[in-house]
């Protein structure tokens, strides 16, 4: 077993020490090989690995298969012959120490946290007016996510609502809230998942109703930790885009706006349409019934200018359940619209491995 551990093989006494220097800032164990013939049973399961340029020369003439997460380390990248094989072993990238020191160390410090595993998704929701079940709805896809076997992450980026935390029915829970939460930089993910609050598989950043906002910078290091984890990400943003709120948005892979089937909500979710659109999101709509006058889905969604992601119809006892803290998604109009939400992301409904 690599134990999540960068797999070296290097040749280069210089590199050598300049890897384990990183590696010690990174809090990162490395896993040095002395050959190819000890590289190969650890070459497939390694969740990184390091090669100097003479490592790339024993890669090759050892006919080692191509993986991906192969990054060729040199004090000098400017030869063409380095260049040249590692194109051959088909290298994700080629680094010259020590000007890409800060870029490796992040790359062993995610090899660290778990093993090598595709980047989480990042969804984030709004609503085209206020009362418009935004933070439900982003509340009903986390866990729509966790009981489909997914980690997932709720984040909070409205100061003034409420807190997800009680939406979820977790206000009581240990853990910590953006108020308490010092975050600079980057922020690893499982330290993070480990200090919030949340059950199962679904953990919850949240407000905790101290109309506190958190820095850009902060929101940015919380939604990157959490895709680094392989988390499925949903942030409940504001109408009106803050800075925090735009940091979210920038990184969100889907944005769903969520707009009542009526004339005025439509106008509203018009505008918030328009300013998504400014920041280049890829934005769709889901239409909440009933509809009180008539209005179809895909009259909403002509009126705000968005394509269209589905219908919800009315659930009937959900205000009642959220009032009592019994939030559950496993049946109900809500919980289809979250899955389809889901498969829209790219989050099929079997469970994670």
């Amino acid at each position: 077993m690599t134990e999540n551990r960068p797999l070296v093989l290097a040749d280069n006494e210089a590199v050598l020490d300049e890897l384990l220097r990183l590696a010690a800032a990174a809090g990162c164990d490395l896993l040095r090989v002395p050959d190819v013939a000890a590289a190969r049973p650890l070459w497939s399961q390694a969740p990184l690995v390091l090669l100097d340029p003479g490592g790339v020369c024993h890669v090759l003439a050892e006919r080692l298969p191509r993986r991906d997460r192969v990054v060729v380390v040199s004090l000098d990248t400017s030869t063409i012959a380095t260049l040249q094989a590692a194109v051959e072993i088909g290298a994700e990238r080629v680094v010259e120490l020590p000007a890409a020191g800060t870029w490796l160390a992040d790359a062993m410090a995610d090899a660290a946290e778990g093993p090598a595993g595709p980047p989480g998704r990042v969804m984030a929701v709004v609503g085209g007016r206020g009362g418009a079940g935004a933070s439900v709805f982003a509340a009903a896809v986390a866990r729509a996510a966790d009981q489909a076997g997914h980690r997932a992450m709720l984040v909070d980026c409205d100061p003034l609502a409420g807190g997800l935390d009680l939406v979820l029915g977790a206000e009581s829970q240990k853990g910590l809230r953006w108020p308490e939460m010092n975050v600079k930089g980057r922020v690893a993910a499982s330290s993070l998942r480990d200090a919030l609050p949340g059950s199962g598989r679904l953990r919850v950043v949240s407000g905790a109703r101290k109309g506190f906002a958190p820095e850009p910078d902060a929101v940015t290091a919380v939604i990157e930790a959490g895709r680094r984890g392989g988390d499925v990400v949903v942030c409940d943003l504001p109408r009106e885009l803050s800075a925090s709120a735009s940091a979210a948005l920038d990184l969100a892979d889907l944005t769903i706006v969520v707009v009542p089937a009526e004339l005025r909500a439509c106008a509203s979710a018009a505008l918030v349409a328009e300013r998504l659109k400014e920041r280049g999101a890829s934005a769709k709509v889901l239409v909440r019934g009933p509809a009180p006058g008539g209005l179809t889905a895909d009259d909403v969604a002509e009126a705000v200018n968005l394509p269209l992601l589905s219908w919800m119809p009315h659930q009937r006892g959900l205000a009642t359940a959220l009032e009592r803290g019994e939030f559950t998604t496993k049946r109900g109009p809500l919980s289809g619209a979250a899955r389809r939400a889901l498969l829209t992301l790219g989050i099929d409904e079997r469970a994670a491995s």
